[in-house]
């Protein structure tokens, strides 16, 4: 995953993208991947999850709250994991689309659930009638 996300070896996407979208067709839901923030792209030149899922339909309704990112999630300690404040907000034109749908949050890494509670805490908000996540790592 080091690799991968942080030295920026896209390719490594190829490893478990059959996995991931094989995965994410049997949900038949809407897919909403976690967002990565402006300037970790611009850094990676990628989104690492998005590359998971390569081949599905995904519905982009999240967005991230602030300008500059404060910390790196990867940074942080477990305490400080779990008192983080909402990162997200939801796109004011995408939120019909989330009403009355299932729902399935992707991100890459699952450490304290954080950052899945607080995109499905934005999608229930929506009118979402389910919501799951699905992460490639634990």
């Amino acid at each position: 995953m080091r690799q991968y996300k942080f030295l920026g070896d896209y390719r490594l996407r190829a490893v478990f993208n059959q996995l991931m979208v094989s995965k994410l067709k049997s949900f038949r839901s809407s897919i909403v991947v976690i967002p990565v923030h402006p300037s970790t792209i611009q850094r990676r030149g990628f989104n690492q999850v998005r590359g998971l899922c390569e081949g599905v339909q995904l519905l982009d309704c999240l967005k991230t709250r602030y300008e500059t990112k404060k910390q790196r999630q990867s940074e942080k300690g477990r305490f400080q994991r779990l008192k983080t404040e909402q990162p997200f907000e939801l796109i004011p034109e995408k939120a019909s689309l989330i009403t009355n749908q299932s729902v399935v949050i992707v991100d890459d890494v699952y450490t304290t659930g954080t950052t899945i509670r607080h995109a499905a805490s934005l999608l229930y908000r929506a009118g979402a009638s389910s919501v799951s996540g699905l992460t490639l790592a634990r």
